[in-house]
Formats: C-alpha cells, sequence, structure tokens
C-alpha cells in the first residue's frame, strides 16, 4: 500500500511539473508582397491567400495585399508597414531574391512568419513555387514535337528573377535535346507583361528574318509577342508556348486559327494556400520538413483547355 501511495504521488507530482499544452498561435493577419497586381496571376494569388487566412484564422483576419511593380525599394517600404502592423504572417513574390533579405531578416526578428511564393527570397522561412523548371521543359518540349525537331526558336525572357531562371533553363534543356533546333534569341526580357512582350516581340522580328516558334516565360508576355506577329504581318511563326494557365491564356488557346498552342499550368490559388497553411504550421512552431515546396506544372492545349481546373474556376 505504501508503494502505491509513493508511485501515485510521483505520478502526480510528474503531471504537475509537465507544462500545459501551449494554446495555438492564432492567426491575425496576413501581408500578401506581390510585384504586378495587373497580372492575373497575382490576383488570383491574392484571393488563394485571403481564403486560406480565413479558414483557419476565422472571417476577421485581415488581409492585406500590396504590389511593388517590381521595384525592390517599394517593396522593402511595403515589408517595413507589415512589420509596423505586426503581422502575423508575410507571403512574399520578391522583386529581388537577394536584395530583400534584410528586411526580411527583420521581419523574423520580430516573430512574424515569412513565405517565399512564386518566386525565391532569400530570409524567407520556407517557399512555394511552382515547378518551374518542369513548366520550361514541358513547354519546350512540345516545341521540339511540333517542329519535328527541327526549327529557328526565340525566347522571349522576362525579369530577373529565380522562376523566370528555371523556366528559361527548363526550356533551354529541352531544346538543347534536339540537334536541329535553333536558338536565335534568348536574354530580352519582355518584363513579364503584355507591352513588354510586345516590344521585344517586335524587336526580335526586325533581326530574325525566319522564326519557327516562340517560347515565353508567361501568358501575358506570349499574348504581347502574338501581337507583334500579326501586326507585323509574319506568316512563318508556327506557334507560340508559354507559362501560366491564365484565364487570357485559355481562350488564345481556345481561338481558331490563333498563334498560342500551349502552355504549362500553375496553380496560384494552391500555392498560396500551401503558403499560408505552412505559415501558421511555422507560427505554432512546426517547422516544414522541405522549406521548398514545388507544384506542378501541367502542359494545357488546345486538346485538353476545356478539361482544365483554371484559376478563373476557383
Amino acid at each position: 500500500m505504501k508503494m502505491y501511495h509513493s508511485l501515485l504521488a510521483t505520478a502526480l507530482s510528474t503531471a504537475l511539473a509537465l507544462p500545459a499544452l501551449a494554446a495555438p498561435h492564432p492567426l491575425k493577419s496576413v501581408g500578401v508582397a506581390v510585384n504586378d497586381l495587373t497580372n492575373p496571376f497575382f490576383v488570383a494569388m491574392g484571393k488563394g491567400a485571403a481564403q486560406a487566412a480565413r479558414q483557419l484564422g476565422g472571417p476577421g483576419v485581415k488581409v492585406t495585399t500590396v504590389s511593388s511593380n517590381y521595384d525592390l525599394l517599394t517593396q522593402v517600404g511595403q515589408i517595413e508597414n507589415l512589420i509596423a502592423n505586426k503581422t502575423d504572417l508575410i507571403l512574399i513574390n520578391a522583386a529581388d531574391p537577394t536584395g530583400i533579405a534584410p528586411v526580411l531578416k527583420k521581419a523574423r526578428a520580430a516573430g512574424i512568419a515569412v513565405v517565399a511564393v512564386d518566386v525565391g527570397a532569400e530570409g524567407a522561412d520556407a517557399t512555394v513555387m511552382s515547378d518551374n523548371s518542369m513548366a520550361g521543359k514541358e513547354a519546350c518540349r512540345y516545341i521540339v514535337k511540333k517542329l519535328g525537331g527541327k526549327g529557328n526558336v526565340v525566347i522571349v525572357n522576362g525579369p530577373p528573377v529565380t522562376a523566370t531562371f528555371a523556366r528559361v533553363a527548363g526550356c533551354k534543356a529541352e531544346l538543347g535535346l534536339a540537334p536541329g533546333i535553333r536558338v536565335l534569341s534568348e536574354n530580352q526580357n519582355g518584363r513579364g507583361n503584355r507591352d513588354g512582350g510586345m516590344a521585344v516581340m517586335a524587336n526580335l522580328l526586325t533581326a530574325h528574318r525566319k522564326i519557327d516558334a516562340v517560347f515565353a516565360i508567361n501568358d501575358p508576355t506570349a499574348i504581347g509577342a502574338e501581337l507583334a506577329i500579326r501586326q507585323a504581318h509574319r506568316r512563318d511563326i508556327k506557334m507560340i508556348v508559354s507559362v501560366d494557365g491564365a484565364p487570357d491564356g485559355e481562350a488564345a488557346l481556345k481561338r481558331k486559327n490563333g498563334l498560342f498552342a500551349a502552355t504549362a499550368a500553375q496553380d496560384p490559388y494552391l500555392i498560396a494556400q500551401k503558403a499560408v497553411q505552412l505559415g501558421y504550421d511555422i507560427l505554432n512552431g512546426k517547422r516544414p520538413a522541405q522549406p521548398v515546396v514545388l507544384i506542378p506544372t501541367p502542359l494545357v492545349t488546345a486538346d485538353n483547355v476545356e478539361r482544365h481546373t483554371g484559376w478563373a474556376k476557383r
């Protein structure tokens, strides 16, 4: 009996000594810092983040979405404001993956979880992005197949961020497997938008008399490139392929006699939703087993576009 009481006392004292389970860190505010809110990709990302944040924190969660127009100083100021407002979680689409590091370090020191989205960012806790290498490979494999392994290709490049680098590298790797493919240009920056794509493509049309196919780093760039081709009345170009799976890209794929042939589809909703969940876990002490999460980018063509669950269908 004495032994029983002794064991019971020991168990009670041990239980009393154990710390109480910590209450989960509430999610009250989320900042979403992107580069271009004229691009539907980032609009969709903001909506996906807001939906996920309210599922985790309730309808009262404050979600602030800001755009830097790819300007580092503007983005640093926006992050400073989010820090000052004691934001719980920041999703960062970095204008400069390295230059943004000091202010992200400051945010983390303030107890804010930081998750990079779409492109990498030095100093973030984790990253969620499309598998951009896969996107470039899928798109340019389609070009090689449709050209029968022979032809002249131009790459309309984009902003100097990790997503762009990976897409172009993936594309070039696939094109390099076909000895009959010649890459005429790969370093012209279309700035990731329609006007930039149109301007770069106009220059490329002047510089090169024979182009068979175009790879553009995203759908807005591709649509701008197609406009330039049509204005120049060029008949040599057989196709344009890109990355996004955006609503405008879907519409372009459905047009009869269009040059827009395929797009490797991203899922901005899913990227943002996973980033918010990851950030919430980090706030509550659960570090990710894998700090970089890659989202697959299946190819969408005129043949399967009707079955594609696009951004506008969310």
